[in-house]
């Protein structure tokens, strides 16, 4: 029987031994939002990244990778604004910014790891963060809200999600918090994420897992098509829990990786909803297909296309662009098997059938589509592999708020 994975409230500090807090030291120009963040885990964790797969990645992350590589991370450290990339004294800047953690927590620095997002190329000052992290170390707590802020750049709204699983007859917590809004695409979309579990896991297990998860969750999801330069997921495992270390693929392991994939699925529903500009969560299911490749080919091909997205903004039932999406896409498709679904709170209606359109009441593909939430069903056909992909809708919006990012 499998082991119940429970939904509760928190984000990355659900799980026993971590703190957190975020401040605002004065890097970005808007004094009324956070910028700078803390993640501190008393017991020394277990830790796991994914980051981008961007040739031209930030410096924070060629250091935090280094420090992951070392050891155990006891610490994160994350500001907004500036995204620390493409600066000549990026690393630098990025050491320099662990080694005042460290000094501050009285940890080695090679056990912070940093992170940074926001403009590309701008120089960060380390004066801001030098005076906000003895700030942020006095406002250390068990409720990780003003860190989940602090992460923020252009979210409307912070991201978290937790959950309570049970190993080895001890009850284990996993959480975490995430930002993102623009420039997220597969192949590690564009966001940061900071997990934290106090299950006892090894480091190579848990490397595992997340590395198997993002495939099925963060690189299944796009905003806008551009893969950043800063994409990073973080997972720390402090055993505090006290269940026996998860050391290979058995029931425990399948029991956390459960716990992982709910959490990492609530985030992407989160990231892609909160997309820039976005008025609506689009969630492609695509089943019948003959290999998983294939079926996350066409749900991405779906939740990427310009024109399905464009047209779900204007609740237009414009099938024909989900199949043109799909017949590009790269997968093994018979054109002449593939149904199509819209469907969401207001009802659901077929709009495609055996590759072509049915009689359905625009009507009510107009209800159905002006939902904040949306479903695209696709079936391919008699096959028995399926995916699921995560998108938003495409508005003007967008377009307003890139157009100035930088300015």
């Amino acid at each position: 029987m499998e082991e119940k994975i429970k939904v509760i409230s928190g984000g990355a500090c659900a799980a026993q031994g971590y703190f957190a807090a975020g401040v605002y030291c004065g890097i970005r120009r808007n004094r009324s939002k956070k910028d700078l963040a803390l993640l501190f885990s008393k017991t020394p964790a277990n830790a796991a990244a994914v980051y981008t797969r961007n040739s031209v990645k930030g410096a924070p992350l060629r250091v935090t990778k280094a420090h992951v590589d070392a050891g155990k991370i006891s610490a994160v450290i994350c500001n907004s604004g500036i995204a620390n990339t493409c600066c000549a004294d990026g690393a630098e800047k990025a050491e320099k910014t662990c080694d005042m953690v460290g000094r501050a927590l009285g940890i080695p620095k090679e056990a912070v790891a940093v992170a940074s997002t926001g403009v590309i190329g701008q120089p960060l000052d380390l004066a801001p963060i030098e005076r906000g992290i003895p700030e942020l170390v006095g406002k250390l707590s068990r409720d990780s809200a003003d860190a989940a802020l602090a992460i923020m750049t252009t979210d409307s709204v912070s991201k978290q999600a937790a959950v309570e699983f049970v190993l080895d007859g001890k009850v284990c917590r996993l959480g975490g918090m995430a930002k993102g809004s623009g420039m997220i695409h597969p192949d590690m979309a564009t966001m940061l994420v900071f997990l934290t579990t106090d299950a006892a896991i090894s480091r190579e297990m848990l490397q595992k897992a997340l590395s198997g998860d993002v495939e099925n969750t963060f690189n299944m999801m796009s905003v806008d098509g551009d893969t950043s330069t800063n994409d990073m997921v973080l997972l720390l495992a402090n055993g505090e829990a006290g269940n026996v270390e998860i050391t290979s693929e058995d029931d425990d392991f399948r029991t956390f990786m459960r716990a992982l994939n709910t959490v990492n699925v609530a985030l992407c529903r989160m990231l892609a909803g909160d997309g820039e500009g976005a008025t609506k969560l689009l969630d492609c299911v695509v089943t019948g297909a003959d290999t998983e490749a294939d079926a996350k080919k066409a749900a991405k091909a779906v939740i990427c296309s310009s024109l399905v997205k464009a047209a779900m903004f204007g609740a237009d039932a414009n099938w024909g662009r989900v199949l043109c999406a799909i017949g590009y896409c790269g997968a093994k498709v018979a054109p002449e098997q593939v149904a199509v679904t819209f469907r969401s709170a207001a009802g659901a209606v077929e709009v495609c059938r055996d590759g072509s359109g049915t009689d359905f009441s625009e009507e009510l593909a107009k209800e159905v589509l002006s939902e904040n939430e949306i479903t695209i069903e696709v079936s391919l056909g008699g096959g028995s592999c399926s995916a699921e992909a995560w998108g938003c809708d495409l508005t003007y919006d967008y377009v307003r708020i890139n157009g100035d990012y930088r300015t």
